[in-house]
């Protein structure tokens, strides 16, 4: 398809975009689960392994030549998609679903921070307003947090500072490699990185059979969900899809109350508020400034 034809169907990008949303937390609620179970070194093999293992055959058919830089700026990306799914499966083990992914979506704040110091991108003072609004919102979702389990309630905050830098690096490289390629590159990658650590560290528990249900169910999810959110920008601009993602939050909760039983406290509801309303309003400022440089300006008389 034309890239035209793709931006013709806004509405099937908003439904792939919202199956992401489901998606993901539902992974997360998996991982969730099998983390006390399951060392963390097993799940992130499963979870790399997956997606690998399904998107290698779609990568074949867009595969071409790949410079060094690019093979470079995807090792360093892999690490850094390894340090962030191990910071969120391990978050899963002590924080309730829906702080944890409050507290991660600090990240959207995060990348406009690095793109202003790294990449020299403008940010407006109402741009940087909203930022302190959000992470205002993320303490008080953290502080209740951190009051409950300790330290561990900062890795969220982690996850944030790892998938920042991870789309950071994306962005360097995006132009000169297609998503689902480098997507499994990445899969590979993880594997050459994680086999060797899982074999030293010898902890490989003893599963049953339903255990293994949701290795596999957690990992086909994972990969599954990316993948819609990769195909979603095939059929909707970025401007018309980046509000959907904050539904992933009140899904979060959904599955956080029906699976564990568990609500955010006044407080962390608040605070979540505030990370969406924030979120939402850089995105507006985003698409409003955008809008503005791509209007032709009035003919001089």
């Amino acid at each position: 398809m034309t890239e035209t034809a793709h931006q013709d169907r806004p509405v099937l990008g908003i439904a792939l975009m919202s199956g992401f949303c489901v998606l993901a937390p539902l992974g997360d609620s998996l991982a969730k689960i099998l983390g006390p179970i399951v060392p963390l070194a097993v799940l992130l093999l499963v979870r790399f392994a997956f997606q690998a293992i399904i998107l290698t055959p779609l990568a074949w058919k867009a595969r071409k030549g790949i410079s060094s830089r690019v093979w470079g700026f995807a090792a360093l990306r892999t690490l850094l998609h390894i340090g962030g799914i191990s910071c969120m499966f391990t978050a899963l083990v002590y924080l309730p679903l829906a702080d944890a992914i409050a507290i991660a979506f600090v990240m959207p704040f995060l990348m406009l921070l690095m793109g202003w110091l790294f990449l020299g991108e403008e940010v407006g003072p109402r741009r940087l307003a909203a930022c302190a609004v959000g992470f205002a919102g993320t303490l008080l979702v953290l502080q209740p947090a951190f009051a409950e389990v300790g330290p561990p309630a900062l890795l969220p905050l982690g996850v944030a500072v790892f998938f920042a830098s991870f789309m950071l690096v994306t962005r360097m490289i995006a132009r000169e490699i297609g998503a689902i390629p480098l997507q499994a590159m990445n899969g590979w990658m993880a594997l050459v990185c994680l086999i060797p650590v899982a074999f030293w560290a010898g902890e490989w528990p003893r599963v049953d059979a339903s255990a293994i249900a949701l290795l596999t169910a957690m990992g086909i999810l994972g990969t599954f969900a990316h993948l819609l959110m990769t195909w979603s920008l095939r059929f909707a601009p970025s401007a018309t899809l980046a509000p959907m993602q904050y539904i992933e939050i009140p899904v979060a909760t959904a599955f956080g109350f029906l699976i564990f039983g568990d609500l955010p406290g006044p407080q962390a509801a608040l605070g979540i508020g505030l990370i969406c309303a924030a979120g939402l309003y850089v995105i507006w400022r985003e698409h409003k400034v955008a809008r503005a440089l791509t209007t032709p300006s009035a003919a001089p008389p």
